[in-house]
C-alpha cells in the first residue's frame, strides 16, 4: 500500500463547515483518507512524510472546455472575430493538422495546464487517439471526445460518426480510469439536425454523456433562428440533445426562459470568459445561471482564443467581470469563484470524487508556494488564491495519488522535447 502524509500544511478544501485547514493530509494510493487540524493518529507508522509548510494546497483545477492542440495556433490570428477567426484563420491551418501536430500540440497544452494546477481537463478534438496517448503518459486526467463538424457530405459525416464512436468505446475508462470519453458534436451552427441526432442516439447506445458549443455569439444564434426556427437552446433540445448527461460550453446569449430550460434540463455551462472576451462573443449571464440552479464551471478554450491555460486567470475573472457588469460588489465572491473551478467542475463532468480535499475524495490536488509577497499578509488564503495568484505560482502536483509535477517541473514529461517538437510543428503549418 502506497501511503503517506503532508504535515503542517494549509490546506483550501472547499468544504463550506471547515474551508481552510491547517495541519495534515494523509493519502493511500489514490484516495485521501484524512484532513485534519491534528497529526493523524498512525502517524507514527507513516514513514513517507512531506513537508507543508509554506505552501498552500488545494484541489486540482478542472477545464471544462478546451482544444488543446490549438496551443500549436497561440499568437497565429488574434483580435478577430469568431467567424472571421475560425474561417479565415483556424481551419484553414487546422486543415494541415497531421497526428505529429496533435501530439505535440497537445503535449504542449498539457505541460502548460499541469504546471498551471489544471489536474483534469476537457478535449474537444480531431484525432484524439493522439491526445488520449498524451494524457495516459502525462499522468493527467483527461475528459476526451472527438468533435465533428458535420458540414461536409453524407459519407463523410457517417465516417466522422464512426470515429467518434470508435474512440469513446476504446478509451473510456483507460489509462487506470484517468480517462473518460465524451459524444460531442461541434455546434448546432456547424452540424445539420441529423447529424446531431445520430450522435444523441449513439451517446444513448452506449451510455455516454454529450458536450457542445451553443450560443457564443449573437450572430450564431441569429441564424439558428433563420435555420431552424428557433435559438439554440429549444434547437438542442427538440433534438434530444439534453435528454442525455450534458453541458455546453460558451452559452453566451441566453434569455431567462433559456437559462430556466437549462436548468430544468440540468444542462451544465462551462464559462469560458477569457476566450469570450477576447473574441468580443460578450459575457455570459454568470450570476443569473448560478441563481436559476445551473451548475457553472470554467474552461480556458484553445490557447488560440486565450492565450493562455491558465485556470487561475479564469477564476480571477469570474470574480471580477461579473461584479463590472452587474454594479454588484457582492456577486460571484471570491469563493464561489474558486468553486467554478473546482466542486463545479467536477460536478460539470459528473465525477463527484473530484473538486475536493475531504477524506475518501481522489487524491487530485496542487500545491502553491505561499511564501511569495503577493501572499501576505496572510489574511484571507481563499482571497488570496482568487484575487492574487496565478498559476505560476504551482510547485506540486498529484493527479490520482501520483506525484506529476514537482517544483515546477513536469516528471512525465519532457518539456524541452515538447517546446522544440511544437516549435517545429507550427514552423512547418506556417510554411517558414
Amino acid at each position: 500500500m502506497n501511503k503517506w502524509w503532508i504535515e503542517n500544511g494549509t490546506f483550501v478544501t472547499m468544504d463550506e463547515s471547515q474551508p481552510v485547514v491547517q495541519g495534515h493530509m494523509v493519502i493511500e494510493n489514490d484516495r485521501i483518507t484524512y484532513i485534519g487540524k491534528e497529526r493523524p493518529q498512525d502517524a507514527d507508522s507513516i514513514s513517507v512524510k512531506v513537508d507543508g509548510s509554506k505552501k498552500v494546497f488545494m484541489p486540482g483545477l478542472i477545464n471544462t472546455h478546451g482544444h488543446a492542440a490549438m496551443s500549436l495556433l497561440r499568437g497565429y490570428s488574434d483580435d478577430e472575430a469568431l467567424q472571421t477567426w475560425l474561417q479565415d484563420y483556424m481551419w484553414p491551418m487546422e486543415a494541415k493538422f497531421t497526428d505529429a501536430d496533435v501530439k505535440w500540440g497537445t503535449s504542449l497544452a498539457v505541460l502548460e495546464m499541469l504546471k498551471s494546477g489544471t489536474t483534469t481537463f476537457v478535449d474537444m478534438y480531431d484525432r484524439m487517439d493522439e491526445v488520449a496517448k498524451v494524457v495516459q503518459q502525462s499522468g493527467m486526467r483527461g475528459v476526451l471526445m472527438r468533435g465533428a463538424i458535420g458540414l461536409c457530405p453524407e459519407d463523410v459525416q457517417n465516417q466522422k460518426l464512426a470515429e467518434a464512436v470508435q474512440f469513446a468505446k476504446d478509451w473510456n475508462g483507460a489509462a487506470d480510469g484517468r480517462i473518460m470519453t465524451m459524444m460531442s458534436p461541434h455546434a448546432p451552427y456547424t452540424c445539420p439536425p441529423e447529424f446531431i441526432e445520430k450522435f444523441v442516439q449513439a451517446a444513448h447506445d452506449y451510455d455516454l454523456p454529450m458536450h457542445t458549443h451553443m450560443s457564443e455569439t449573437v450572430a450564431e444564434v441569429e441564424q439558428n433562428v433563420r435555420d431552424y426556427g428557433v435559438r439554440p437552446v429549444e434547437h438542442l433540445d427538440r433534438l434530444g440533445f439534453f435528454s442525455r448527461p450534458s453541458f455546453v460550453a460558451h452559452a453566451v446569449h441566453l434569455t431567462d426562459e433559456e437559462i430556466s430550460l437549462l436548468a430544468e434540463r440540468g444542462v451544465a455551462v462551462s464559462h469560458n470568459a477569457a476566450s469570450n472576451l477576447k473574441l468580443a462573443s460578450g459575457v455570459a449571464r454568470v450570476p443569473e445561471l448560478l441563481k436559476a440552479g445551473v451548475t457553472v464551471s470554467l474552461g480556458t478554450d484553445s490557447a488560440a482564443s486565450n492565450n493562455n491555460l491558465d485556470l487561475f486567470d479564469e477564476i480571477r475573472l469570474a470574480a471580477l467581470i461579473h461584479k463590472g457588469v452587474s454594479g454588484d460588489p457582492t456577486v460571484i465572491p471570491a469563493t464561489q469563484a474558486l468553486q467554478l473551478a473546482t466542486l463545479g467542475g467536477a460536478a460539470t463532468i459528473r465525477q463527484p470524487q473530484l473538486g475536493a480535499l475531504r477524506a475518501g475524495m481522489k487524491a487530485d490536488f496542487i500545491a502553491l508556494d505561499a511564501d511569495q509577497p503577493h501572499f501576505y499578509p496572510q489574511t484571507d488564503m481563499i482571497s488570496h488564491l482568487v484575487y492574487s495568484a496565478s498559476g505560476r505560482d504551482v510547485r506540486d502536483v498529484w493527479v490520482n495519488g501520483q506525484q506529476v509535477v514537482r517544483g515546477g517541473i513536469c516528471l512525465l514529461l519532457d518539456e524541452e522535447k515538447i517546446k522544440a517538437e511544437a516549435e517545429a510543428c507550427y514552423r512547418r503549418l506556417a510554411g517558414n
